[in-house]
C-alpha cells in the first residue's frame, strides 16, 4: 500500500524571471525522537503547564495573549496579525530565485532543514517539469528567498529524484565565525599523518543512508518494553580499554583493529543485542491496556 501523501505546509509559489510556478511546501523530514511524558511518580497524574500571567498570578486565555517585541528593559511594542503582514513583502507567496549556482559553492553548514516542493495543482505542472529539467540539464542550485512563519527564509532549490527540494539555509549573520577554535601552532608529525592517512583508507567507502541507524532509541525501546513485561533491566558493562601510550601507538592500534577480520562497530552497524528482553518488536510501542 503506497504511503499517503503528506500534508502541505505552505502553498505559493516559485518565481524566477517572469515565469511562476504554483508549488506546495511538504516536510521531507520526520525526526524519529522518544517522546515522553511528565508524570507525578506517586498517583499516575499527568503533569501539566498553564500560561500564568506574573503580575496577576493567574491563568490566562489563549485570546488574551499576544506576541510583544522588547525594546527596552521594561518596555515592550505589541503586534497583531495585521502587523506582520503590513511588514510582509509584496512577494509574500512566493518563492523568489535570485541566483542560480553549483552547489559545490555553499557549505553544508547553511542547511536548517528540507521541505519538499510539489506542483500546486495540474494546471502548474508543465511549469515545474519545466524548472526541474532546466536545473538538472544547467547542474546548478538555485538561490531563493520567501516567507514562512512570520519571517523571509533563505534557501536552496535543488533536485533530488525528479522532485525540486528547498533546503532551508540559514543567512550570513546567523552562522558564527570559527575564530579562536582550531589549534594554533601545532606541527603535524609526518609519520603521523602518514598513519592517519592510512587508517582514513581502511574505512574509506560509499555512503549508503540505511547503514546507519539511531541504536541508542532502539536499546532504549528495549528497556521499555522489558519494564512494560514486568522483565528486570539489566544495565550492560562495557570494559574501557587501555588508552595507547602516545598518539603513534593509537594510530598503530587502529590499523591493527581496522585491518582485523572483525570490523568495529563504527564500520558497520551491528543489530544491538537487547540489554532487556525484547528485539526489534520492541520499535512498536503499543497502547497501554486499561
Amino acid at each position: 500500500m503506497a504511503a499517503a501523501k503528506p500534508r502541505a505546509v505552505w502553498t505559493g509559489s516559485i518565481s524566477f524571471g517572469l515565469v511562476n510556478a504554483p508549488v506546495r511546501m511538504y516536510a521531507a523530514v520526520s525526526e524519529q525522537n522518544l517522546k515522553f511524558n511528565l508524570i507525578h511518580e506517586k498517583d499516575g497524574g499527568r503533569i501539566g503547564y498553564q500560561k500564568i500571567c506574573k503580575l496577576e498570578d493567574k491563568t490566562v486565555p489563549n485570546e488574551e495573549i499576544v506576541k510583544a517585541y522588547q525594546v527596552e528593559e521594561d518596555e515592550f511594542v505589541y503586534l497583531h496579525d495585521e502587523d506582520f503582514e503590513a511588514a510582509a513583502p509584496e512577494s509574500y507567496k512566493t518563492i523568489t530565485i535570485h541566483d542560480f549556482v553549483p552547489s559545490s559553492q555553499i557549505d553544508p553548514i547553511y542547511f536548517e532543514r528540507t521541505y519538499y516542493l510539489g506542483p500546486a495543482d495540474k494546471s502548474g505542472e508543465p511549469v515545474y517539469a519545466l524548472l526541474v529539467a532546466a536545473m538538472e540539464d544547467a547542474g546548478l542550485v538555485a538561490v531563493a528567498t520567501y516567507v514562512f512563519h512570520e519571517r523571509e527564509n533563505l534557501s536552496c532549490l535543488r533536485v533530488r529524484d525528479g522532485v525540486l527540494t528547498l533546503e532551508k539555509m540559514f543567512f550570513a549573520d546567523e552562522v558564527r565565525s570559527s575564530e579562536g577554535i582550531a589549534p594554533d601552532g601545532i606541527k603535524v608529525d609526518k609519520r603521523q599523518l602518514e598513519m592517519a592517512a592510512q587508517l582514513i583508507g581502511q574505512y574509506q567507502g560509499e555512503f549508503d543512508a540505511e547503514k546507519y541507524h539511531d541504536q541508542y532509541r532502539e536499546r532504549l525501546m528495549a528497556v521499555i518494553e522489558a519494564k512494560r513485561s514486568g522483565e528486570g533491566v539489566k544495565q550492560v558493562v562495557t570494559a574501557e580499554k587501555a588508552p595507547a601510550p602516545d598518539l603513534l601507538a593509537a594510530l598503530q592500534a587502529s590499523l591493527d583493529e581496522a585491518r582485523a577480520p572483525t570490523k568495529p562497530a563504527a564500520r558497520k552497524q551491528a543489530k544491538p543485542k537487547a540489554a532487556a528482553g525484547g528485539g526489534r518488536e520492541a520499535a512498536k510501542p503499543r497502547r497501554r491496556a486499561g
